[in-house]
């Protein structure tokens, strides 16, 4: 399998999903907590950058044209790990914005980095818990795309419950969408692939844009580990719906 905890679209797996219990409680959250050390550079983006790119979560929506300061097509980017896919993404698509979710520090910093190199003023990122960050600051049909990009695969049978993309958290994605809005999954493992276009095909809200997987879009870029498993013959698997 080409998914590999250095590539730069999932560096430390960081989309997962866990349930936390706790008494008379059980939640889905995105991620599970994974230490990752700050580098000086991450570490002087954070300083730098971080005032002006990230938000911090709020219980209430923000006004999002204000955030960044103008109207355009938005996208949410769902745990975009060490940001380069997320970096490229708005560097060729300068005409849309892109609110990238991450709750490990030395992802957001790179990202922060990357945004500097770049000058990008279309990314904004809040380094928080993706459901809560739906709930409660995303309203109901104003998102124009979400991007989750080799998401934890929870590889083992008895880990499979703990994956993100279940139908729960798919109908919360498609209640953010816009009509004609999309949603643009990749993954590594054929398993979580076959799981994803099963869940995506039982909304009644969405349609797939192709007979089962999609092409990989052009607006994706190929990641340096990706290129390499591709080389050794390992799948990678693009799935692209439309809310109807």
């Amino acid at each position: 399998m080409i998914h590999d905890p250095q590539d730069d679209a999932d560096p430390a797996d960081p989309v997962v999903a866990s349930e936390t219990a706790a008494p008379h409680h059980r939640r889905i959250r995105s991620f599970v907590t994974r230490a990752g050390r700050v580098s000086t550079g991450q570490r002087r983006a954070l300083d730098e950058f971080g005032p002006s790119f990230v938000l911090g979560f709020s219980p209430e929506q923000p006004d999002w044209d204000a955030v960044f300061g103008r109207r355009a097509p938005r996208v949410l980017e769902i745990g975009f790990g060490m940001g380069a896919t997320t970096a490229e993404i708005a560097a060729t698509r300068p005409s849309d914005d892109f609110l990238g979710v991450e709750v490990h520090e030395p992802g957001v910093g790179a990202l922060l980095k990357l945004i500097g190199e770049h000058d990008l003023t279309n990314i904004r990122i809040i380094q928080h818990d993706a459901v809560e960050v739906l709930e409660h600051m995303i309203a109901p049909e104003s998102l124009d795309g979400v991007h989750i990009y080799f998401p934890d695969p929870w590889h083992k049978a008895r880990h499979h419950k703990r994956r993100l993309i279940k139908p729960k958290f798919v109908a919360l994605l498609v209640s953010r969408l816009k009509p004609g809005g999309y949603i643009h999954l990749a993954t590594d493992w054929q398993n979580y692939a076959e799981q994803m276009l099963d869940v995506l095909s039982a909304e009644p809200e969405l349609q797939n844009t192709a007979d089962g997987y999609a092409p990989r879009p052009d607006y994706r870029p190929v990641t340096k580990f990706e290129r390499r498993g591709l080389k050794l013959g390992h799948g990678v698997w693009d799935l692209v719906f439309r809310r109807r």
